[in-house]
C-alpha cells in the first residue's frame, strides 16, 4: 500500500470515510435469461404442439428451444440490431451493384433458420402437424430477434404462388426448398439455395394494390412462366438481397404477378435499383428498401390479369406468420417480465408475491395464452388443407381466421410490450435489455401484410363473398358450447351482431374484435386446462370487461397462470 492510501486508511480508522473504498455492491438484479430451454420451458407451447398434432417434432423443437435460449444465440440478436444494413449503390470501381452488407450475427440468425428448415418444412414434407411444428419452430427463433424473420416468412410463403406456374416451380423450388444458407451475390443459377422477398405497395396506392402504376411488357410469347421486362417503382421491399422477389406489375389484361430475379440468367445485373433502405423504428436488422425497376426481367406467375389472386396465395401465408410473430413478441416480453420479478425485491417482498405485480404478470400470460390457442388451431387449418385441398371447413375457417387472428393478435401486441416492459422498470427502456428493441418491433407485424383496417375490411369481404365463412365459425365455437355459460353468452351477442349489418364497415373493427376474443376463449376451453380458460373468459369475456392489463378480477387461479409463464420451469 503507497503512503498516500496508507494516510488515507488511517483517516477511516478515525471515523473517516476512505474515498477508495468500492461504491457499491451489486445485488437485487435478476438474472439474465438466457442458457434456458425455450421450448422445454413452455407449457402452453408444448401443449399446442402435441394438441394441433405436432407431438412427432417435439425432439427436434427442444434442440431448437436450447439453442434460442442460449447466451451465444440471444448474442447474435442484439449484435445485428445494433449493426444496421448498409447500403452501397456502387462498387469502388463505379459499376452499379445494389448492395446491402449485413452483419454477421444477421448471417448466423439466417443460417439458423434456414438450416432448420423454418422456410420449407411443411411443402417439403407435408404431413399432420408439420405447418404447425414449423409455426412453433418459427416462434422460438422470433423471440431471439424478430427482423431477419422476414426474408425466412417471405420465402415460405412464395411456394404456394410459384406452384402455380409449373415450369417455374420445376426450376426454383428444389432450390427455394433447400435447407441452406447462400448470401453470395451472385446469380441464382450459380446457387443451390435461395430466398425470396415480396414487392407489392407503390407510394401512390399503399395497401390499394390495384392503383400500381409498374407495368410489364412482354419480350415475346406472353401468359404465364413467360418473360417480361418491369418498368416501375416499389415503395417497399423487404429483403432487397433475396434472390428474387414476387411483384405486382399491370399489363394489358390488368395486374399480374411476376418472379423477378436479382441477377438475369446470363449473368448480368438485373436493373432492380435500390434508391434507399427505409430508417424504420423497428425491424432494423432487416432491410427495406424503395426500388425503382428498370427493364427488369422477370416471369409471370399465375395467370395473366390474376396478379392479386397469385399473390395472395403468398400473402396468406405472411398473415399467419404475422400471428406467429406477435404471438413470439408476447411470449419473450412475458418471459422476461417474469424473470426479473421473480429475481427483485421491493418493500421487502419479491415482486413475483406481491399482489398486484402478480395481477399484471398473469394478465400479460392469458394474453400469450389467446394468442397461441388461435395461432396453432389455424397452424392445423393450414396442415388440413395442406393435406387435403378439398377439406371445406378448414379452408373457410382460414379465410375468417387469418385476417381476424392477424388483426386481434397484432394489434394487441404494442400494449402488452409497453406493459411488460414497465415491469422491468428503468431497466426496460434501456437498450441492455431486449426489452426495449421487442417494444419498437410491436407495431411492425400490425401494419405489414396489411394493417388493422385492411384486415377488418378483407373480413367483410370474406363474409361477403362467401358468407358459409360464418357457418364454420360458428360451428367450430359450438364445439365448446355449454362448457361455460359467459362463453355461451358471447357466441350468442356476437351472432345478434352478424343479424343486423347496418354499417357493417363502421362496426368492423367491434365485430373482428369479438370474432377473435370468442375464438380464442373456445380454443382455450377445448385446450383443458380450466384456469387458464377461466382467468381469459373472465377477464375478456365476462362482465368485468376488457382493461388495462393487470385488473383480473378476484377469485381466480394466478398460481397455475404464473407458472405457465415461468421461463425457467417445466410443468
Amino acid at each position: 500500500m503507497n503512503a498516500k492510501h496508507d494516510t488515507l486508511h488511517k483517516g477511516e480508522q478515525q471515523g473517516k470515510p476512505d474515498p477508495l473504498a468500492q461504491t457499491h455492491e451489486v445485488f437485487n438484479q435478476a438474472r439474465a435469461l438466457e442458457d434456458y430451454n425455450a421450448y422445454d420451458n413452455d407449457t402452453a407451447l408444448r401443449e399446442a404442439v402435441r394438441r394441433h398434432g405436432a407431438g412427432w417434432a417435439e425432439d427436434k423443437l427442444s434442440a431448437h428451444g436450447a439453442k434460442t435460449g442460449s447466451a451465444e444465440v440471444i448474442e447474435w440478436g442484439f449484435l445485428a440490431n445494433e449493426h444496421k444494413p448498409q447500403f452501397f449503390s456502387h462498387d469502388r470501381q463505379g459499376y452499379r451493384v445494389d448492395f446491402v452488407k449485413y452483419h454477421e450475427a444477421y448471417h448466423r440468425l439466417m443460417t439458423l433458420g434456414l438450416e432448420s428448415g423454418i422456410h420449407s418444412a411443411p411443402w417439403a414434407d407435408p404431413k399432420p402437424g408439420a405447418h404447425v411444428a414449423r409455426a412453433a419452430q418459427s416462434y422460438l427463433q422470433g423471440q431471439v430477434e424478430a427482423g431477419h424473420g422476414c426474408p425466412l416468412t417471405m420465402t415460405f410463403a412464395s411456394v404456394p404462388s410459384i406452384k402455380l406456374t409449373p415450369s417455374l416451380a420445376k426450376e426454383w423450388l428444389p432450390k427455394i426448398l433447400n435447407n441452406a444458407y447462400d448470401p453470395r451475390n451472385v446469380p441464382h443459377t450459380e446457387k443451390q439455395a435461395l430466398t425470396i422477398g415480396m414487392g407489392m405497395t407503390e407510394k401512390q396506392g399503399g395497401s390499394d394494390v390495384r392503383a400500381n402504376t409498374t407495368r410489364a411488357y412482354p419480350i415475346g410469347a406472353e401468359g404465364p412462366g413467360e418473360a417480361y421486362e418491369l418498368v416501375g417503382h416499389k415503395w417497399f421491399t423487404s429483403a432487397p438481397m433475396c434472390d428474387a422477389f414476387l411483384v405486382l406489375a399491370q399489363t394489358d389484361n390488368g395486374l399480374s404477378c411476376f418472379l423477378v430475379p436479382r441477377w438475369r440468367p446470363d449473368g448480368s445485373k438485373n436493373p432492380i435499383q435500390v434508391q434507399r433502405l427505409k430508417n424504420k423504428m423497428g425491424n432494423v436488422s432487416n432491410a427495406s428498401s424503395e426500388i425503382e425497376l428498370r427493364g427488369a426481367l422477370g416471369w409471370m406467375v399465375g395467370d395473366e390479369g390474376r396478379g392479386v389472386p397469385a399473390i395472395i396465395e403468398m400473402v396468406a401465408m405472411t398473415r399467419f406468420d404475422c400471428m406467429v410473430g406477435s404471438t413470439s413478441g408476447q411470449r419473450q416480453a412475458v418471459a422476461q417480465a417474469v424473470n426479473h420479478a421473480m429475481g427483485r425485491t421491493a418493500f421487502g417482498k419479491t415482486l413475483i408475491d406481491q399482489p398486484l405485480m402478480r395481477n399484471v404478470l398473469a394478465d400479460l400470460q392469458l394474453e400469450v395464452e389467446g394468442s397461441l390457442a388461435i395461432t396453432m388451431r389455424m397452424g392445423e387449418a393450414l396442415d388440413n388443407t395442406t393435406l387435403d385441398p378439398d377439406n371445406e371447413h378448414e379452408k373457410l375457417l382460414l379465410r375468417l381466421g387469418l385476417p381476424a387472428g392477424k388483426y386481434w393478435i397484432c394489434k394487441r401486441t404494442p400494449f402488452h410490450a409497453y406493459e411488460a416492459m414497465e415491469c422491468l422498470g428503468g431497466n426496460g427502456v434501456t437498450e441492455d435489455f431486449i426489452m426495449a428493441r421487442l417494444y419498437r418491433e410491436a407495431p411492425i407485424n400490425a401494419i405489414w401484410e396489411g394493417s388493422g383496417n385492411v384486415q377488418a375490411l378483407d373480413m367483410l369481404r370474406a363474409l361477403g363473398k362467401t358468407p358459409a365463412v360464418l357457418d364454420v365459425w360458428f360451428a367450430e365455437l359450438a364445439k365448446t358450447a355449454g362448457s361455460d355459460p359467459r362463453l355461451d353468452k358471447a357466441v350468442t351477442a356476437l351472432k345478434r351482431e352478424f343479424a343486423d349489418m347496418d354499417e357493417a364497415e363502421y362496426r368492423a373493427r367491434d365485430i373482428v374484435d369479438r370474432l377473435s376474443l370468442t375464438m380464442q376463449a373456445s380454443q382455450l376451453v377445448a385446450a383443458g386446462n380450466s384456469a387458464v380458460a377461466d382467468a381469459f373468459i373472465a377477464s375478456r369475456l365476462g362482465e368485468h370487461g376488457d382493461r388495462n392489463y393487470g385488473t383480473l378480477p378476484r377469485g381466480l387461479d394466478l398460481d397455475t397462470v404464473l407458472r405457465r409463464a415461468n421461463p425457467w420451469e417445466s410443468n
